[in-house]
């Protein structure tokens, strides 16, 4: 008797188990992507003016000097101060090794100055760049580009992304012959624009004409993904 109880709950456990297995929901998982490309209209400029001296008050009012041309030439570009911000100052000795002597020999002062512009009128970006040039500053970095609708693009990027994710599902899921169910859970993130990088075109109308550079910014790129799960219902 006691025998036979037991092995009428093993059976009882295995189809229990069995049962269990049965109601675990068939789910799929899947990613998706979406990019939204955009003309930027912001663009922010991360420049330095550099100076040597044997001197450090020389090298120091070279770098002030090149910094106020710089900021009246944004004055001129209809620049807002408060998009003009003097980032830092770096002073530093520089030696030199004199093999000779087996000791540093001091060769002046390297003085560094560093500026930050944001421009919102990119027809001027050239007129820019090389105004600060031609005032003396020694470094200019590739312009980070942006948009001003930087937040609805990235919007548009994560719908985007949202679609291509269900598509795919839905994809998956006629070519095994099953219904896409609900949606189970979902992860979804954006990224920071993407900007191809200025192109600088210079050209010359003639030896004798000065040469001109025109920088066309391009197109900048939200990119979105979304991972999701839905649940698979049999027909």
């Amino acid at each position: 008797m006691y025998i036979r109880s037991g092995l009428l709950v093993m059976c009882l456990l295995a189809a229990s188990a069995v049962a269990r297995a049965d109601e675990q929901p068939r789910t799929i998982s899947v990613s998706g992507t979406g990019t939204v490309d955009a003309v930027p209209d912001i663009a922010r400029l991360n420049l330095a003016v550099q100076r040597r001296d044997l001197d450090m008050a020389t090298a120091r009012a070279a770098t002030v000097k090149v910094s106020r041309d710089f900021i009246a030439l944004c004055s001129r570009l209809g620049i807002k101060e408060s998009k003009v911000r003097t980032a830092g100052l770096t002073i530093q000795p520089e030696y030199r090794w004199d093999q000779q002597q087996k000791l540093q020999v001091f060769t002046g002062y390297f003085v560094q100055r560093q500026l930050e512009v944001e421009l919102n009128d990119l027809d001027k970006l050239g007129e820019l760049i090389e105004g600060a040039i031609d005032a003396g500053v020694n470094e200019v970095s590739p312009p980070q580009l942006d948009s001003s609708q930087r937040r609805e693009l990235s919007r548009q990027a994560l719908a985007a992304a949202a679609s291509d994710a269900r598509s795919n599902a839905q994809r998956i899921a006629d070519t095994l012959g099953v219904r896409l169910g609900a949606l189970r859970n979902i992860d979804a993130h954006s990224s920071q624009p993407r900007p191809p990088g200025p192109m600088m075109r210079m050209s010359a109308m003639s030896a004798e004409a000065d040469t001109g550079a025109s920088y066309t910014p391009g197109e900048i790129s939200m990119d979105a993904q979304v991972n999701a799960s839905f649940d698979l219902v049999a027909p």
